[in-house]
């Protein structure tokens, strides 16, 4: 399986998985468990998988929020429920706004269950070592339901991604708030939206590009110069590698059946305000 397959289905997909963070049924199902804050719902509602963790835990594994962010939110919300309330209002989040997004027809297609059953096919079972978010979440049980379990196959996809890319760039020596300045240098999302997220201050932000023109990977416009480009490039092709696993296990027949049933129903999602991503091709 080459890298560019991991990117593409990566990409293709993930509106799927990550409309559970910006459906308003989450905040709803979160405030019922207890949170009702922003920062304590994703944070807690993400981190239940692995328990009731210290707010270090969360900063180290989510890598590139602001520790004063972090601890804003955790250890605060154990304080006010569990993580397995949390996990089943999420779960109970994700039922609710994929109805919403896709209707019900939609939901009990053979389209879903095909998919479900060939990111299960990918990704059950694949080992977690080194991997601690998706450990986490592959300790979960898999929900019955297909909608379900396809957003829950698509979870542990993403979080196995995401502590790969988490690996590379602490092996590159990318510190947390560097890997957000590359990101918005890049262009590929905008860098008020990572500012406004992420909970870095302007003197933060200001001293992170300072040492990144230093590096000779941002110009003095903040975009990356061509020296950045090659090196945040190979970040990313590093992090297809790491992610490969899930879709070798599937192997090429079956990874291009899952965009063939998968990109629609992602495409679905963002068409309905579900993610505010670019529509997959």
């Amino acid at each position: 399986m080459d890298t560019a397959t991991a990117r593409r289905i990566w990409f293709a997909l993930e509106p799927i998985h990550a409309m559970i963070y910006f459906a308003p049924e989450a905040a709803a199902a979160y405030a019922e468990a207890g949170i009702d804050d922003v920062a304590g719902g994703y944070f807690a509602s993400r981190a239940a998988a692995m328990g009731p963790v210290p707010a270090e835990v969360v900063i180290a594994t989510f890598y590139n929020f602001s520790p004063d962010l972090v601890r804003s939110a955790i250890p605060g919300a154990w304080e006010k429920t569990s993580p397995a309330a949390l996990l089943d209002a999420r779960l109970q989040a994700v039922d609710t706004a994929l109805r919403r997004l896709l209707g019900d027809d939609v939901i009990g297609s053979p389209e879903v269950a095909e998919a479900a059953s060939l990111v299960r096919r990918a990704i059950d079972g694949v080992p977690g070592p080194g991997r601690p978010l998706y450990g986490g979440h592959a300790s979960l049980p898999w929900p019955d339901e297909a909608h379900l379990a396809l957003w829950h196959g698509l979870s542990l996809t993403r979080e196995h991604r995401g502590d790969g890319h988490v690996a590379v760039l602490v092996a590159a020596g990318v510190a947390p708030l560097d890997a957000l300045v590359l990101h918005g240098a890049s262009g590929e999302v905008p860098t008020k939206l990572l500012r406004l997220t992420r909970g870095w201050s302007e003197d933060d932000w200001a001293d992170a590009e300072a040492g990144l023109r230093q590096r000779g990977l941002i110009d003095g416009g903040s975009e990356l110069t061509s020296e950045g480009t090659a090196f945040r490039g190979g970040i990313e092709e590093a992090t297809d590698r790491a992610s490969l696993a899930p879709w070798d296990r599937l192997g090429d027949e079956g990874t291009q059946r899952l965009l063939e049933v998968g990109k629609p129903l992602a495409r679905a999602v963002v068409d309905a305000g579900g993610a505010p991503f670019r529509r997959p091709r």
